[in-house]
């Protein structure tokens, strides 16, 4: 078993990542035009390379389990990467070391531009409920003052007739 698998899912799923991330420099600017016709459209776009990029990640975990088994070790739940950069030969190890370095700017950078989509829709969500909460009348508040206790006036006129009688 060749580290060359390894390195060529890397570099997909790397390259899906990057598609990710362009997609994330998009909906920003969708998300400051407030253009939600087309946001909703993108999300169904993420949606799918999301699919793919889960697809390659299995595929992943299974050639680095193999790769583990042939040089007889026995692989954990989750096998990393790291665990094949640590037995592999040195010249392989560097090819899988850059590609899991590449892999992982990637992922930071679309990890801080989606921290920024988040915070420009909570923003957005914090304006249409202010701009609500503007619009809408306000319900008469229920204070208890000396004159009004329990909704009742204390100057009410009162009347001899009994009820109970």
């Amino acid at each position: 078993m060749s580290v060359q698998a390894i390195i060529a899912i890397l570099e997909k799923l790397e390259t899906m990542h990057k598609s990710l991330l362009e997609h994330s420099y998009k909906k920003t600017e969708l998300i400051k035009k407030g253009d939600m016709a087309e946001l909703d459209n993108m999300l169904k776009t993420e949606q799918s390379h999301v699919a793919a990029i889960e697809t390659l990640e299995k595929q992943r975990q299974q050639v680095v389990t193999d790769y583990l088994r042939a040089k007889g070790i026995a692989p954990s739940d989750s096998p990393t990467v790291f665990d094949v950069i640590e037995v592999a030969e040195p010249e392989e190890r560097n090819h899988l070391d850059a590609a899991r370095k590449r892999l992982t700017l990637v992922i930071d950078d679309l990890r801080k531009q989606n921290d920024l989509n988040q915070r420009l829709i909570f923003q957005s969500l914090q304006i249409v409920n202010m701009t609500l909460d503007m619009l809408r009348p306000r319900p008469e508040q229920i204070n208890y003052t000396g004159k009004n206790v329990s909704g009742n006036q204390t100057n009410t006129k009162k009347t001899y007739f009994d009820s109970q009688a």
